[in-house]
């Protein structure tokens, strides 16, 4: 007689409990699986409702099976047998497998039936632990292993020159100037400005072999509920090479107070190549950690954020010490142009840091920063215009030749043009100067803010000629180096652009003095001389007086003459005259 089947009503879930407990009563058996096959089978005669375990059971075998191999490959694991000797790119069946075990402990775990066994839950849990244990390990020796060498030569010969930059650094002269007279003739020397970087610079900063077995490595530890692990790891290996790679770049980690301490010929070789490492730094450095990143993290945005502004961070707060040292420094005419160009790749950085999305904080320091840079930059340039003002040497230029002050000055604000735009942005709240250029034939109201410091500058700079002329006690001498002097001053204007920001007004009054001054010249240097062709008491005179007397006058004025000439021989006068 055939078995009767049953189908009992059971309320909402009472199926899925009840398939539940045969389950767990068959697991539990630990028999083989013949006999729980048959123990399924008298199950499923009692109620047709338990006809569909058999699958489940199936599964649940299968699951267990994978779930014990994928268990013995982790567990059997040694890092000191040989056959583990291989690094982890080199053993690539090894680490397929243990990957593919991973895998399966994950999937294990989402599956139901494991998640309601305890014992297993433990096991996988032991598993993952392990496996998270080596997986971490790993990825830090990958990374520093395949960590690209930054080839420091190979980037500054990518970096193009675009213009070059008077150094007054380089000219020892005091801050007050005294040294001028002892200065030589033109001044020639240079510092690169402007540097920029061909379009096609880009740099691996890790092995692109490597990057896949990382981005595998990472899934699976964030998968796992470890991405705390992985992200310190990442973190703390790159910061170290970012910070390796500044050391290659010439810039060294130092204090505030170290800063301070560092005499000027070595601040100012220390201040070029943190200007070049900056630009290196984001179009290199940060750019490349970025794209790292998001190779390696490319399935979760919140991590590979975290990961690049953590790693970029510590670099790009090393920079700023330095500038923020620089920044609050002694204040010297010399340290300008370095001033500004520590500015102007900063303002640059900034934008490429906010194009990035880089971290608020760092934009934030970088903006204090560049904001101390630029009040360093108007401090400085107010102490060259001190300097200038100040300026009091007492001897006198042999021959009325040109003043090391006119060089000195007219050099470095002709240089100062390359800084216009950011000059103009600078002065455009500071002090009105039209105070000093009273009698002026120049319509202010038009001109830029740094178009009137440098009316100041020049009327300063023609102030203080003026004071140095009165000590030549020759009248003559004394126009020779005003001549000198200003031709000099209008000729710098007319071959550069400072006569845009000037103005034609300001050179045609500046060639206007010039010749007032060459008639003055004449006038001084001829006087005596032409004083002795007077017809005065002559025309009186009888035949013989006459002779002696117009004899004598001659005689005088050839003295005189040959007096002027032999004075004279040695002066220097302009070579052309203004017009």
């Amino acid at each position: 007689m055939e078995p009767t089947t049953t189908t009992t009503s059971l309320g909402p879930g009472g199926e899925d409990r009840v398939m539940a407990t045969a389950q767990h009563i068959v697991n539990s058996l630990n028999t083989p699986k013949e006999v729980r096959e048959g123990m399924l089978s008298i199950f499923s005669s009692f109620d047709n409702r338990l006809s569909n375990i058999s699958g489940l059971i199936s599964d649940s075998d299968s699951t267990g099976v994978r779930f014990d191999a994928a268990e013995k490959v982790i567990l059997g694991w040694n890092p000191d047998a040989s056959c583990y000797s291989l690094r982890w790119e080199d053993s690539p069946d090894e680490t397929a497998e243990f990957l593919s075990a991973i895998d399966e402990i994950l999937k294990s775990v989402v599956n139901m039936s494991v998640r309601s066994n305890n014992e297993i839950m433990d096991r996988a849990e032991t598993s993952l632990q392990m496996a998270m244990s080596r997986l971490e390990d790993e990825f830090r020796l990958i990374l520093i292993r395949n960590s690209v060498p930054l080839d420091a030569k190979r980037l500054y010969g990518s970096i193009r020159k675009v213009s070059l930059s008077f150094a007054v650094n380089e000219v020892e002269i005091d801050e007050d100037f005294e040294s001028f007279a002892q200065v030589g003739s033109e001044i020639e020397c240079f510092h690169e400005r402007g540097a920029s970087f061909g379009d096609d610079l880009c740099v691996d900063l890790i092995n692109s072999d490597s990057v896949t077995e990382l981005k595998e490595i990472a899934d699976r530890m964030i998968r796992s509920g470890y991405e705390k692990e992985c992200v310190q790891a990442y973190c703390n290996v790159r910061r170290d090479a970012l910070n390796e790679c500044l050391l290659v770049l010439g810039v060294e980690k130092l204090s505030i107070e170290e800063v301070q301490k560092i005499e000027w010929k070595s601040l100012d070789e220390k201040m070029k190549k943190w200007i070049q490492a900056v630009k290196l730094t984001v179009r290199v450095l940060v750019y490349g950690e970025k794209r790292l990143c998001d190779q390696i993290f490319d399935g979760s945005d919140s991590i590979k954020e975290t990961c690049y502004n953590e790693t970029a961070k510590g670099c790009i707060m090393q920079l700023l010490n330095f500038g923020e040292a620089v920044s609050i420094g002694k204040r010297s005419s010399e340290k300008l142009f370095r001033i500004l160009d520590m500015y102007d790749v900063l303002a640059d950085a900034l934008l490429d840091f906010k194009m990035m999305v880089m971290d608020e904080f760092v934009c934030s320091e970088v903006k204090g920063v560049l904001a101390e840079l630029g009040e360093a930059a108007k401090g400085t340039f107010m102490e060259f215009e001190n300097a200038l003002k100040n300026e009091a040497s007492k001897i006198p230029m042999h021959n009325g030749e040109i003043h090391p002050l006119t060089r000195y000055v007219m050099n470095y604000v002709t240089l100062l043009v390359d800084y216009n735009e950011m000059l103009n942005s600078l002065l455009e709240n500071n002090e009105d100067v039209a105070s000093g250029l009273e009698g002026e034939d120049i319509e202010l109201e038009t001109k830029t803010p740094f178009a009137k410091r440098l009316l100041s500058l020049t009327s300063s700079l023609e102030t203080n000629l003026e004071e140095k002329s009165k000590l030549y006690e020759d009248g003559a001498l004394h126009f020779i180096f005003l001549m000198n002097n200003i031709l000099y001053i209008v000729q710098k204007v007319k071959d550069s652009e400072l006569r845009k920001l000037l103005g034609d007004n300001w050179v045609r009054t500046r060639s206007g003095q010039i010749r007032q001054y060459a008639t003055s010249y004449l006038r001084a240097c001829w006087i005596n001389a032409l004083h002795c062709l007077k017809d005065e008491g002559i025309g009186s005179s009888s035949n013989n007086a006459f002779k002696v007397t117009l004899k004598e006058r001659f005689k005088s004025f050839n003295a005189c003459f040959e007096e002027t000439y032999r004075t004279q021989t040695g002066w220097k006068s302009p070579r052309s005259s203004a017009s």
